[in-house]
């Protein structure tokens, strides 16, 4: 669903600002008694607007004060957690930057760590392309790529394999972009939509529109650059919008496909199979596919390390985890401690409190009898999913479409922001 233009984003603090409030989240931070402080990996802060903080052996930290857009705790650097009576502790061998486990439904912020921290997205960001986007071009349209279509890619971009001169559908570029985080196929959309310098404009309008104000695009696909960030509460929000779209969730959860190689006559004559880089959904060397998995995108650049977001089901209950540039120590560090958070997350289902929340986009409205919380300071607790129905769904018997009610219910104009019905949830069995 597309929302209507909006006021421009909502100004920031300025930097003296943000120093003249730091002695104060100091002291708010000691008075916290439930609220644990972890141990922060080697980092470099993207934000502009105030200089890191030092986190373990003197290195690099997060900003002493970051937004407060869906809770004042979200706005504190560390760990941030609220345990009640039986709830499992936070898995202990977490590295990375900055992460945060939500419920998709309520939007409910279960826990998080450094969820404002302005970081590189790498292809993540490719969640906000695709939701900008995904209403523009019907599915069936079709596309000559030019070779100016294909100009200015970074070097060593990821790509699918588009060739000047072929005819593609949208639907085939689309599984270009999730599939294989193909940076050529968002260059050839981006041409179709009058060129990338407008894409990263109508991709800034929809964040803004979506409050995700951590966000500053510069290139359309991720690739690393100058001044370009996101943050992993972002990056959950372009989740939560995108699986709202019915095609956005086809291709989120669809584990393989076949892409066209041959073509004669602007016909494809033979197509060659390609797979989701997402190894949650897949699987890997050492990684087996989740339970539950139904997407959503992961990334990874030299500035950015590994990034990811990832949605899943279990027991009636839908989360949202997203993990940005853990230690490469690990092999798939990225997965596994995606995987950890999700486990941890539907364990503590009823057993904490939250502490924050996903807000809805700017002008969006709470309906009556929502319960959803409020988009400043910390939340009420969060709801249980409602009683979820199955269905066969996604490509080649791959996914299972998951029947949920939504959560939280807003009106923007004369349009419903839900929770769709149904979202691919696979590998339950």
């Amino acid at each position: 669903m597309s929302y209507p233009k909006k006021s421009p984003q909502l100004t920031r603090a300025s930097a003296p600002v943000r120093r003249s409030l730091s002695t104060a989240c100091a002291v708010l931070l000691t008075a916290c008694a439930l609220t644990l402080t972890a141990a922060l990996p080697a980092a470099a802060t993207d934000s502009p607007d105030s200089g890191p903080t030092k986190g373990a052996g003197g290195k690099a930290g997060p900003p002493a004060v970051m937004s407060t857009i869906g809770g004042d705790l979200l706005g504190r650097p560390g760990t941030q957690v609220k345990l009640g009576a039986g709830a499992p502790v936070l898995p202990k061998d977490l590295t990375a930057k900055s992460w945060i486990v939500a419920d998709a439904e309520s939007g409910a912020v279960l826990a998080s760590h450094n969820a404002h921290w302005e970081l590189p997205p790498a292809s993540t960001l490719k969640m906000l392309f695709a939701d900008t986007l995904l209403p523009k071009f019907p599915k069936t349209s079709t596309h000559k790529v030019l070779p100016s279509d294909l100009a200015g890619m970074g070097t060593g971009s990821s790509l699918v394999g588009v060739k000047e001169n072929f005819t593609y559908t949208v639907h085939d570029l689309w599984l270009g972009v999730f599939l294989r985080s193909g940076n050529d196929a968002v260059h050839v959309l981006s041409a179709m939509n009058h060129g990338v310098p407008q894409t990263v404009k109508d991709m800034q309008a929809h964040a803004d529109e979506l409050r995700a104000e951590d966000t500053h695009v510069v290139s359309p696909d991720g690739y690393d650059a100058p001044g370009q960030h996101s943050s992993a509460y972002d990056l959950t929000l372009f989740a939560r919008s995108g699986l709202q779209k019915a095609d956005f969730r086809e291709y989120a959860a669809t584990a393989t496909a076949k892409f066209p190689e041959k073509q004669k006559k602007g016909k494809t004559t033979s197509r060659f199979e390609i797979q989701n880089t997402n190894r949650l959904l897949t699987g890997a060397a050492g990684l087996d596919p989740y339970k539950g998995i139904a997407g959503v995108k992961n990334g990874n650049t030299t500035n950015a390390g590994a990034t990811f977001t990832g949605v899943a089901e279990r027991n009636n209950r839908v989360l949202l985890v997203t993990v940005m540039n853990p230690d490469k120590k690990e092999s798939q560090a990225v997965y596994k401690e995606t995987a950890r958070l999700l486990d941890w997350g539907f364990q503590a289902d009823g057993k904490v409190t939250p502490v924050g929340t996903l807000v809805p986009p700017k002008g969006a409205t709470p309906s009556s009898g929502t319960g959803s919380a409020s988009p400043q300071g910390d939340a009420g607790p969060a709801k249980p999913a409602a009683h979820a129905a199955v269905t066969t769904h996604g490509s080649g018997g791959v996914g299972i479409a998951l029947a949920i009610t939504a959560g939280v219910l807003v009106v923007l104009g004369a349009a419903a922001f839900a929770v769709r019905k149904k979202w691919p949830v696979r590998g339950r069995s």
